[in-house]
């Protein structure tokens, strides 16, 4: 709240500016955009890298063709060609098939978006080297690359890869601040600064222009400079917790685990039921369908709070 600011609609907002420089040069990007969500910033970078009939490619479990209430449809009138990878995952064949034909009667294929993290496949991950030979297959067919990096730091932490070497191979990058790191409010989309100019006109005929948004961007500087190692904890306290349930006869198709997120079904009780029953506990967590949960970690989980949450689900019977 010491925060000094200033009006960001007018690019006169010293800590905004701070942030968006932070973020860019980490990635090494020339420049960034403070949003207030990870589906603004995915959206305006759809919009800034596609016209209308295009076609943007991704895998089906995206978070910008599932919970962004069609936005790629409502705002860019774009079409989205959605396909089955490994785990959440795309490869390089896979898109190169997927491209479609020049013809009047198809969209244009324009866009590749990569989640990283992807959230409904249990927190998997790119490896650097994927993500090379689908850049290969971008630029052979003169198509943009966007990451949905919501929780890229998650997969980060895992991989040790230098954050510039991601940079080099996408053309915009989402990075959600208020998920693993803690901030309150905010994602910031980095690209080059031609990017970044048009994509400040789409935030504002959004309703993005927030003004005087230091307040919410310093949080946003501390967690970059403060936050990121303990989502390693995260991540391991996840992959634990999955060990545990092995034991359970109630749990059955625990999905691999790779970062902070666990999902699972449950047997002889609906989802609905199941959270119920662990609310009663002091334990919340997500329904990700008729059968599944969706448990995810975060730094506001104590030592003393997982400790808790597995003496609850080992005494839990159904």
């Amino acid at each position: 709240m010491n925060a000094e600011v200033g009006d960001d609609v007018f690019g006169e907002d010293p800590t905004v500016n701070e942030l968006e420089a932070l973020m860019a040069e980490m990635f090494g990007m020339e420049a960034g955009l403070f949003c207030p969500s990870g589906t603004m910033t995915n959206q305006i970078a759809l919009q800034v890298h596609t016209k209308a009939l295009d076609e943007v490619i991704c895998d089906i479990n995206s978070h910008i063709y599932q919970y962004e209430v069609g936005g790629y449809a409502y705002n860019g009138r774009l079409a989205i060609n959605t396909l089955i990878g490994d785990n959440g995952l795309l490869d390089a064949e896979m898109i190169r098939n997927a491209i479609k034909a020049k013809q009047d009667w198809l969209p244009d294929s324009a866009l590749v978006v990569l989640e990283n993290t992807v959230n409904r496949a249990g927190g998997n991950y790119y490896s650097l080297s994927q993500i090379q030979s689908i850049r290969k297959v971008c630029d052979d067919n003169h198509l943009k690359l966007h990451l949905d990096g919501a929780r890229i730091f998650n997969a980060l932490v895992e991989t040790e890869d230098d954050p510039k070497e991601i940079g080099k191979l996408f053309h915009s990058i989402s990075v959600c601040l208020s998920k693993g790191l803690g901030a309150p409010v905010g994602s910031v989309l980095i690209g080059n600064r031609e990017f970044i100019k048009r994509a400040r006109k789409f935030r504002k005929v959004m309703g993005g222009g927030m003004r005087q948004a230091g307040y919410l961007a310093a949080a946003g500087i501390y967690a970059l400079k403060h936050n990121i190692p303990q989502l390693k904890v995260d991540n391991q306290r996840a992959k634990k917790l999955s060990e545990i349930l092995q034991s359970k006869t109630f749990i059955t198709n625990i999905r691999p685990v790779k970062t902070n997120i666990l999902i699972f079904d449950v047997i002889g009780i609906s989802a609905a039921e199941f959270i119920k029953e662990l609310k009663k506990n002091g334990l919340q967590c997500s329904g990700f369908g008729p059968q599944t949960i969706r448990f995810v970690f975060h730094r506001d989980i104590s030592e003393g709070d997982f400790q808790s949450v597995i003496s609850i689900l080992e005494k839990l019977e159904i």
